[in-house]
């Protein structure tokens, strides 16, 4: 398979890259990796495509949020997520689907917030929410024979020292593992399920 990793270079993005070594893997980051695309930005996007060609699989493990309390937050910081993560998302599977081989896939990345509310992450919570929702909703108007799912992953072993304190109590699960969930995307058959990994 011809696969597009946008946030390769990433920690779940290494680990994706790895679980998917068996196949061509485009690695696409907005500051590093083979190529470069600014999910915020649909022209950046079209450009990206425009060098790829087509792909069977387009695997998103990018986006920024903002952690912080509501009662300081601001529009403009609570955007960010929205422009990043959630639009940065949905602009590359709308576009996206459009260079997809027949069979392909399209695979986002959500995150535990949206169920499990976290001390200064509504604007994760939101986001993460909301990408599901595109996704299964996606998945019933996608051309016949594509697929597009989530991997909602708990916060990541590799990551635990700076994030711990938004997370009391939770168990962290390694890049490996999450990484699984992507490959099970790609590679399987199902289409508008949110995969966890907790």
């Amino acid at each position: 398979m011809k696969i597009l990793l946008v946030g390769a270079n990433g920690t779940i993005g290494r680990a994706v890259r790895q679980a998917l070594s068996r196949h061509q893997v485009l690695a696409a980051g907005r500051d590093s990796g083979e190529l470069r695309v600014d999910m915020s930005q649909p022209d950046s996007i079209r450009a990206l495509f425009e060098r790829t060609g087509n792909v069977d699989a387009i695997v998103s493990a990018a986006g920024l949020l903002h952690l912080g309390p509501l009662a300081e937050m601001t529009p403009e910081q609570f955007r960010i997520g929205l422009d990043s993560k959630l639009m940065g998302q949905v602009n590359l599977a709308l576009i996206g689907q459009h260079f997809l081989n027949a069979g392909g896939s399209i695979t986002l990345t959500s995150g535990m917030g949206n169920e499990i509310p976290l001390r200064h992450g509504s604007n994760a919570c939101a986001v993460n929410a909301a990408i599901e929702g595109f996704a299964r909703g996606a998945a019933v108007e996608l051309a016949a024979g594509l697929r597009i799912n989530a991997v909602c992953p708990s916060v990541l072993q590799e990551s635990w020292e700076p994030l711990q304190n938004y997370f009391p109590g939770f168990e962290a699960v390694p890049a490996a593992r999450v990484a699984r969930a992507y490959q099970r995307s790609v590679e399987g058959v199902e289409t508008g399920q949110v995969f966890k990994v907790w």
